[in-house]
């Protein structure tokens, strides 16, 4: 990976890519690995600004020590406490006595439960909202920034460089080195969406803290460095925490037993995208969960289509509207079809879901398929395109 110039080069970064990774977090796939980005203030004093996941703690002492050349820091700033960026700091404070630690206090105790033989609790200074460190040119002041995505989050404001340290905020999955000419929008919303998405009232929060600041460079623990274009990614950040619909446009996820749920799920696309409207489409069996929660999210009308199951409703439709309500999904037009050979019940199973979550409106019409798709049922989803697209 090619050596990042931040600002105007007393910033150096420091971070390191993990191509080795499967799941993030054990659950999310990242089939181009994961940056885990940390940097390095040099200026009177040495700030280094969040670790990396303990597996690649090696490499990235590396980098530090390179950049450190014959220095010594002096702060290490932990904005999160989350291993996959404070697994490589207590070799650090071991190998630097005189370096002290700088974080939340919620922050001061999760380190000590993650690392419960910690050397270096007496070098913990703890700091809260609207705290300042002084580095010399550079000047840190610091935002609470609570469940963004966890209660010790904070994100610290460089004001000679006009540096924001976002933490998790404006992060993104895949390794810089793999990802370096991808597009930020779609993994960036997979990875705020699982992540952040049930925590948009905080998002709203810390943005309205942050809008009158002057920001030239946004430095996140994931993903790319962003020093262009700024408003772009701050709008979608204010778009994603708002719950507004991002595109308009239709999200058609279906489960399905023998494929006659999923015929009427393709029918209807076809129909749609005859029409002109923006479809996406997926078959829950067969596509990432990650991915078809940030569809539900990203588009303002979604059509959920299952096959009864059990008296009930197909368990892996029932798994996905369970993750909905649980990432908070709120603020959207929701269509119903249902399969069932001699007891439909997949419709009210899942209107009964839905009706907990907040902002949800039905669509009046239902379509049931009693086991095969009959011309019937086609007419019923041609009233369900035009009902749609109203």
């Amino acid at each position: 990976m090619k050596d990042i110039t931040i600002g105007n080069g007393s910033v150096k970064y420091i971070g390191v890519d993990d191509l080795d990774i499967d799941l993030f977090e054990s659950q999310y796939i990242v089939p181009e690995g994961m940056a885990y980005n940390s940097y390095v203030i040099l200026d009177d004093k040495v700030a280094i600004m969040d670790g990396v996941d303990g597996r690649k703690a090696a490499e990235w002492e590396a980098k530090l020590y390179e950049k450190l050349g014959e220095r010594t820091p002096d702060y290490i700033v932990v904005l999160h406490t989350e291993p996959d960026h404070s697994g490589s700091i207590a070799r650090v404070m071991s190998t630097y006595p005189m370096c002290r630690c700088i974080c939340s206090n919620a922050a001061s105790k999760f380190m000590q439960q993650f690392y419960p033989d910690l050397s270096f609790s007496d070098r913990i200074d703890v700091v809260k909202e609207g705290d300042t460190m002084q580095l010399g040119a550079h000047t840190l002041r610091f935002f609470a920034a609570p469940m963004v995505h966890w209660p010790d989050v904070l994100v610290a404001y460089e004001e000679s460089e006009k540096i924001l340290f976002s933490a998790d905020g404006f992060g993104k999955f895949g390794a810089l080195s793999k990802t370096e000419d991808e597009d930020w929008d779609c993994e960036a919303r997979r990875y705020y969406i699982n992540i952040c998405g049930k925590f948009g009232p905080q998002v709203q929060a810390l943005l309205k803290k942050l809008s009158g600041l002057e920001i030239s460079t946004i430095c996140p623990l994931h993903g790319p460095i962003l020093d262009k274009n700024l408003g772009y990614y701050i709008n979608l950040y204010d778009t994603w925490s708002s719950y507004r619909p991002e595109t308009e446009g239709v999200f058609i996820a279906y489960a399905s037993l023998h494929g006659n749920t999923a015929e009427a799920a393709q029918y209807l696309a076809d129909k749609l995208e005859a029409k002109g409207v923006k479809i996406e489409i997926a078959d829950l069996a067969r596509s990432d969960l990650a991915e078809n929660i940030e569809g539900a999210f990203r588009y303002d009308r979604i059509v959920l289509a299952a096959a009864t199951y059990e008296a009930g409703l197909h368990p892996l439709m029932s798994d996905f509207l369970h993750h909905l309500k649980g990432k908070g999904f709120c603020n959207r037009k929701v269509a119903l079809i249902e399969n069932g050979t001699w007891a439909p019940m997949a419709a009210k199973v899942m209107k009964a879901e839905l009706e907990q979550m907040k902002g949800i409106t039905l669509y009046d019409r239902v379509v049931t398929i009693r086991s095969a798709v009959t011309n019937e049922n086609l007419r019923e989803l041609d009233a369900l395109t035009v009902d749609l697209t109203a």
